[in-house]
């Protein structure tokens, strides 16, 4: 892989209920650049959610294994079950010549920069912390809420060390937002059969 195609690698990282899915799937209505990874999980899929395109859903052996065989480029463990991007997925797209989009936690990007300094990482910013815990209670359990509103409150601390943060109080100018940062940051990668 060429060192140009790690600077079109872009990382899509805030809280939980910030609105990353949302964002990223108008991203990809209005683009047709991008590659968006499909991260890897050990939780049960969701009703209309479906494998290779939400996630790829695997055993929790079968995660540990790619774990040990150095084959995920980042995992967490989140709420009883691991997430993570592998390698391989990663590297299909920056091969392709592609704009590679990450959707994944704080703690992943983080390790994502420790490999690809060249990489942009993106903090997406609820409007308001009120705002957040709405989304966040529509998405869990009340014992559930709590400890993710914790964990977000402890996320959004980490935006200064992402290159930058966008707020996602209106969701038409956020996508533009990333797309504009998108535009000024990429490269166009010649491909052999192109030269």
């Amino acid at each position: 892989m060429k060192n140009d195609a790690v600077k079109n690698l872009f990382v899509l990282s805030g809280p939980s209920g910030c609105g990353k899915d949302t964002v990223i799937r108008c991203l990809r209505l209005m683009r047709d650049d991008i590659f968006l990874s499909v991260s890897c999980t050990t939780r049960s899929p969701r009703e209309g959610e479906k494998e290779g395109v939400d996630y790829y859903y695997m055993s929790k052996d079968e995660f540990k294994e790619l774990i040990e065989t150095g084959q995920m480029l980042e995992y967490n463990f989140y709420a009883g079950n691991y997430y993570g991007t592998s390698k391989e997925e990663l590297d299909r797209g920056l091969s392709a010549g592609k704009i590679m989009m990450l959707v994944i936690d704080v703690h992943g990007a983080h390790n994502v920069r420790r490999i690809y300094p060249d990489a942009t990482l993106i903090f997406l910013m609820p409007p308001s912390v009120e705002v957040l815990k709405e989304r966040i209670a529509r998405r869990g359990s009340t014992n559930d809420v709590e400890e993710r509103l914790e964990i977000a409150l402890r996320e959004m601390e980490d935006a200064v060390n992402f290159d930058v943060t966008i707020v996602n109080d209106d969701l038409e100018t956020c996508v533009r937002e990333v797309s504009d940062l998108i535009d000024s940051r990429a490269v166009k990668i010649i491909k052999p059969e192109e030269e």
